[in-house]
């Protein structure tokens, strides 16, 4: 019943796109309203809407319709999914947690490790002291 709903909805969503796109807009007749046709207003007489005009309607409104109506067939009648149905992964196993919290050691890889840095002891201030080079200070400012 989901398939033939979704196919319709796919034949209706198609024909929806077919008709918008083989409708003039209504732009294209503003250059008749300046002098070059028969028109009395800037975008054309209309009169009342045309077969592919109402088309579109239609078919919008039957898309809103089958859109509701396959979302609330879903939400109300949709099966979940079984959690032992895990397609290749159902034979996988969990590995069992360790018994104690102590981290793990790493193993011996080809990747290098950073060196371990001891942090500096404190001289009881908060700010070190700044060091400058006289020998590296420019002598004048540069220029541009």
């Amino acid at each position: 019943m989901f398939i033939l709903f979704s196919v319709l909805y796919i034949l209706v969503a198609a024909a929806m796109i077919v008709l918008i796109l083989m409708q003039r807009g209504a732009g294209a007749d503003a250059g008749s309203g300046f002098g070059g046709g028969a028109s009395a207003t800037v975008f054309g007489a209309r009169g009342s809407s045309s077969f592919m005009t109402r088309a579109t309607a239609v078919l919008a409104a039957l898309f809103f319709v089958l859109s509701l109506g396959m979302g609330i067939y879903l939400g109300r009648s949709g099966t979940p999914q079984p959690v032992a149905d895990l397609g290749v992964m159902s034979g996988a196993t969990v590995p069992a947690a360790p018994a104690n919290n102590a981290p793990v050691k790493p193993v011996a890889s080809d990747v290098p490790q950073a060196p371990v840095v001891t942090a500096p002891a404190a001289n009881n201030t908060d700010v070190p002291a700044a060091k400058q080079d006289a020998a590296k200070a420019p002598a004048e400012p540069a220029k541009k």
